[in-house]
């Protein structure tokens, strides 16, 4: 990263069976990692703020971590979104357990579209965004002001 760019702010996000996949990942690209603000839900957060203390041997990590997802740390997460204050989102899902806050996942990964920000909800995904030429410099993405469909529910309401 050059002194221009500014650090990328990124959410990391693991449901439980796929925290180990995330701490390996996260042990894996630590150097880079630091260089950036970091926001977690909850065990992930706790889990990652370990191993990227031991993989930093100390050093600052900008961290912070919300609640646990099903206990609102996914609106947290989502609200950043929806504020313009994350640029990466890293949620690394299991396609194979029902989770109890689905509605909550379905609606991060909406926001998060609508936001246009980069999204990884696999490994090979993150692995991807991480070792692009682009992570490491700064990167607008396009923002649609959807303003055709906030128009339209106004007029459908009858304000004006």
């Amino acid at each position: 990263m050059t002194c221009d760019d500014k650090p990328k702010r990124i959410g990391l996000i693991a449901h439980d069976a796929c925290k180990r996949d995330m701490t390996e990942w996260v042990r894996f690209n630590a150097r880079k990692l630091v260089r950036h603000k970091l926001y977690c839900t909850g065990t992930t957060g706790k889990l990652i703020e370990g191993v990227l203390t031991a993989e930093c041997e100390g050093g600052p990590v900008d961290l912070t971590i919300f609640k646990s997802g099903p206990l609102g740390g996914d609106q947290q997460m989502g609200a950043l979104i929806a504020s313009d204050q994350l640029d990466i989102l890293i949620f690394f899902t299991d396609p194979m357990t029902m989770q109890p806050h689905d509605v909550d996942i379905k609606a991060l990964i909406r926001i998060s579209t609508i936001a246009n920000i980069v999204v990884a909800c696999t490994r090979s995904t993150a692995d991807y965004i991480i070792t692009s030429s682009m992570f490491d410099r700064e990167y607008e993405p396009e923002k649609k002001t959807y303003e055709s469909y906030t128009d339209r529910k106004v007029r459908l309401s009858g304000r004006r």
